[in-house]
């Protein structure tokens, strides 16, 4: 009976595994023809190049063994877009004291400006940044309370973050409450905690669009 149990198991891993591998498959070749209607590149290869170059964003800074794949690549509006699947692992210990090691999968959304700038995040307002706040670090409001109610704003420059969250951005952003972003040196970036769909990454590349035509021309 055993036996049949261990059997049984294997079995259902197996089939697990296989159906996770078709279902990566059709995702690989849905991404490749989304890439070919946007007019981007498309590469499901492993790259440790884009984690290293993108390195200061917060998002990317995590864990060890980072590597992006399946790569959107090219231009839009004149700037460089870089849409990809990102994996990175943390180690942590069981309570029997032997280390584990887990994977992580985002999906990274990035534009490439014609001018770098200082530091800058917006996240959803959690309780872990009101404990930052206790403890000194402060975000940034705003005249909107609804805004600042909503989303936590940390920049080291004051007037680039109110340049930058200007009446048509934060309206935009309370419109999307999903969303989290950086802003830093040349990059705009937004990213997820999960691989999106074919169907959910187009939206989101085009919400990235959206954040990138609120900014002001003027800062640039």
């Amino acid at each position: 009976m055993e036996v049949l149990i261990i059997v049984g198991v294997i079995a259902a891993f197996i089939l697990i595994a296989i159906f996770g591998s078709l279902a990566e498959k059709k995702r690989r070749e849905q991404l490749a023809a989304l890439a070919l209607r946007l007019g981007l590149r498309f590469s499901p290869a492993r790259d440790y190049s884009i984690p290293a170059r993108f390195v200061f964003l917060k998002r990317v800074a995590q864990g060890s063994n980072r590597y992006a794949f399946n790569v959107l690549t090219g231009e839009s509006k004149g700037e460089q877009v870089l849409i990809y699947d990102y994996h990175y692992e943390t180690t942590s210990t069981n309570s029997k004291g032997r280390r584990q090691k887990t994977s992580h999968y985002l999906s990274i959304y990035l534009i490439l400006l014609p001018k770098s700038f200082p530091e800058l995040t917006i996240s959803r307002e959690q309780i872990f940044s009101k404990i930052a706040q206790a403890f000194g670090y402060d975000d940034i409001d705003f005249e909107s309370h609804e805004f600042s109610k909503t989303f936590c704003v940390r920049s080291g420059d004051k007037q680039f973050a109110y340049d930058f969250c200007n009446t048509s951005m934060m309206e935009y952003l309370l419109a999307n409450q999903d969303l989290s972003l950086e802003v830093e040196r040349d990059t705009l970036a937004i990213g997820f905690n999960e691989k999106l769909t074919p169907g959910r990454l187009e939206v989101s590349y085009l919400r990235l669009q959206e954040i990138r035509s609120r900014i002001p021309d003027y800062l640039f």
